[in-house]
């Protein structure tokens, strides 16, 4: 089996990789008494998926574990548009059966992982810049001009629901400064 899950190794910008599915296969060839779990965590604020996996390659010595998170977040980029879930769950399993040394050849990382890295603007993803852009917005005028990015960011509805919130809540917040404002002058 060795040999075989060798020849599976796909090359991902130079380096070797073998996919998850097939590491999977052979995890469960091999370790016959042991198990693959995930935990989902999901944040409504964001729109962020997070996985833990954990890999027990022997069930009578469950004290020897291999434990590997992944995230995704609905919308961002192309796999995540429709499939952030399963994106993270596969990359969680991936990243601890990498830890249990199952054909890793050339990085723990995943392609999928490298290329996230190196397509983030400053670690932030499209869903962390337009939360930050509605909350520093000084003006009415200037939130505005954020309100159909909403509709272009957002993929999942919880997530659109959110932005719309916060950028209600931010709109109210901005509003009542301005009456604060007039009331002030008004006085004087």
């Amino acid at each position: 089996m060795w040999k075989d899950l060798k020849e599976k190794a796909i090359s991902i910008k130079w380096k070797q990789y073998v996919l998850v599915s097939d590491r999977v296969l052979y995890f469960n060839e091999v370790y016959k008494n042991g198990s693959i779990q995930t935990e989902r965590y999901y944040d409504e604020n964001t729109g962020r998926e997070i996985f833990k996996a954990i890999v027990v390659p022997d069930m009578d010595k469950p004290e020897r574990i291999f434990t590997g998170y992944s995230q995704a977040i609905w919308g961002d980029g192309y796999i995540n548009k429709n499939s952030a879930m399963e994106n993270a769950e596969t990359s969680a399993v991936g990243r601890a059966l990498a830890f249990l040394w199952i054909w890793v050849i050339d990085s723990i990382a995943s392609p999928d992982e490298i290329n996230k890295a190196e397509n983030q603007n400053a670690g932030q993803t499209k869903t962390d810049r337009l939360r930050e852009a509605i909350e520093s917005a000084s003006t009415i005028d200037k939130l505005m001009e954020l309100q159909p990015h909403i509709a272009k960011t957002c993929v999942s509805d919880k997530q659109k629901q959110f932005f719309e919130n916060l950028h209600t809540k931010k709109y109210k917040e901005l509003n009542d400064q301005s009456d604060g404002e007039n009331l002030a002058e008004q006085k004087f």
